[in-house]
């Protein structure tokens, strides 16, 4: 009991005197336990475009905010594009990673870190099963999609679906005059 009162005492003295606890930070992937770190599919790159350091490899990064025009001018962003642009969430430096708003490199299989910054409800969802898919067993070993298997990372919102005729009951059902 003694014990207990002291640590009461200290914690209650470091609060009052002003000190904060140590910021939570996120280990690298190489840290953290494997249970962790979802198993998920390769990212859906389009062909030829990764790795990107093939082409990248040796530019400077050029951090101007631009339509794109020479490569990637397919790419729309309309994905938060009055605040984000390219070089918010790819590694100015490697391109063959993404990067945190912390400046911690992720790679691409690991994607969800990065969406998860903004997307946090959504995250917490795909992580139990709710947003997005997920197969395996409910108590063990579990198999996930990344978000960019479902969303265009550049522009997520999935584009309006016309709708289609009220389905027709069939011939036998229908009233005769």
């Amino acid at each position: 009991m003694p014990a207990l009162r002291s640590l009461l005492v200290l914690a209650t003295w470091l609060v009052s005197a002003g000190a904060t606890p140590p910021a939570e930070t996120t280990p690298p992937a190489s840290a953290r336990p494997a249970e962790e770190r979802p198993e998920v599919p390769p990212p859906p790159f389009s062909d030829g475009i990764f790795p990107c350091s093939g082409c990248h490899e040796g530019q400077p990064p050029n951090r101007t905010r631009r339509p794109l025009t020479d490569m990637h001018d397919d790419i729309v962003l309309r994905h938060d594009e009055e605040h984000r642009w390219c070089l918010d969430c790819h590694d100015a430096l490697d391109r063959d990673w993404l990067h945190l708003a912390s400046g911690e490199r992720v790679p691409f299989e690991e994607s969800y870190r990065l969406c998860g910054q903004c997307h946090g409800e959504k995250l917490r969802d795909w992580r139990a099963g709710v947003h997005g898919r997920r197969v395996g067993q409910w108590n063990g070993h579990k198999r996930y999609l990344l978000c960019a298997h479902c969303h265009n990372p550049h522009e997520p919102r999935f584009k309006a679906l016309a709708p289609k005729p009220a389905p027709r009951p069939p011939t036998a059902l229908r009233a005769q005059p």
